[in-house]
């Protein structure tokens, strides 16, 4: 039996990318042990993706070198006998333990000048493959290898039971529709609609009948905060679920109108209808890998910029966004889906 070790992004929305990747390393090899090398806090993702055996804690903050630390890992890893590691983060220091294990195939991007510590090394060709999801997809197959079918969108799976009671642990009911928005972007402020519009449109969402959960960790209790404070009927679920929580009760949603951030794509990948906005960074690199989606954008002139704070310093691209402009989105969707 084939083993094959993926060392996986540390971020929610590129762990999400990856998962169609997995499903084609399944395709190619049905009887394949797969496990995943990543920080503990994805356990929650890499739990819902079916074609996950095992997931491997990887003990290290962002930009920890800690070689005592590697050394000891990749020990562990060498007993596990992996014939193939595939290197999804471009970083040197992602590809250090999977050499120090000895683990025969390496494969990944050149990244950060990985020569010697990768062996089955690939040069990317941004012009060819512009999205993220197909960067990570094409990391499954054999080196130049043609692709001959389309990538499939991320899937999650739910377990209806730890659904239930996360409802019941958190007191909601599911007697109205539900609108998840989802207001927060770990990235920076540059990804983030600002909350007097996000409150103006749950406002129009309760109204008409329907209501609205606000979903993130605690980094994003300020701007959901702002967003109760101008829309008190909100159900502010921010900081009170755990990532698990959240993605059971965000597969609940009627709809969910999201950010460029990684619960967008946990909408996604649970199959529910979203509008997704963007501000500083671009759909056409990372967008909600789903048939079910309306993307909004003003496609202003200085955007996409990719900075984490608008370097204008007035932030057109969201705040000249209106919410009658996602309600339109939500609207449409409506009737699609």
């Amino acid at each position: 039996m084939k083993k094959i070790l993926i060392v996986a992004p540390a971020w929610v929305g590129d762990a999400i990318m990856a998962q169609p990747m997995y499903a084609r390393l399944k395709q190619r090899h049905p009887q394949a042990q797969i496990d995943v090398l990543a920080p503990a806090w994805t356990r929650p993702l890499h739990a819902r993706m079916a074609e996950i055996g095992e997931a491997i804690d990887a003990p290290f903050g962002h930009g920890e070198l800690k070689l005592r630390e590697r050394w000891k890992l990749a020990r562990e890893l060498k007993a596990r006998g992996y014939d193939q590691v595939i290197v999804l983060p471009n970083s040197i220091k992602s590809a250090l333990v999977p050499m120090l294990a000895g683990i025969p195939t390496r494969t990944g991007w050149v990244g950060e000048m990985r020569y010697g510590l990768l062996n089955d090394i690939r040069t990317l060709d941004p012009i060819k493959l512009p999205k993220m999801v197909q960067r990570f997809y094409v990391l499954a197959d054999e080196k130049d290898a043609p692709r001959t079918t389309p990538i499939p969108n991320p899937e999650l799976t739910i377990n209806a039971s730890d659904r239930d009671a996360a409802l019941r642990k958190l007191g909601l009911t599911t007697d109205k529709p539900i609108i998840a928005i989802c207001p927060g972007a770990e990235y920076g402020p540059a990804k983030r609609w600002p909350a007097v519009h996000a409150a103006a449109l749950a406002t129009q969402l309760i109204a008409d009948g329907a209501q609205v959960w606000l979903f993130g960790s605690g980094k994003d209790s300020e701007i959901c905060d702002e967003i109760v404070q101008l829309a008190p009927h909100v159900i502010n679920l921010a900081g009170k679920t755990s990532l698990a929580e959240a993605i059971d009760l965000l597969s609940l949603a009627h709809v969910a109108v999201c950010n460029d951030s990684g619960l967008m794509h946990v909408a996604a990948a649970l199959g529910r209808p979203l509008v997704a906005v963007f501000g500083s960074s671009s759909p056409g690199f990372t967008p909600p890998l789903t048939l079910k989606a309306k993307i909004v954008t003003l496609d202003l002139e200085c955007s996409p910029c990719f900075e984490r704070v608008c370097p204008l310093g007035h932030m057109d691209c969201l705040n000249k966004l209106t919410p009658d402009r996602v309600m339109k989105a939500l609207k449409e969707l409506n009737k699609e889906y």
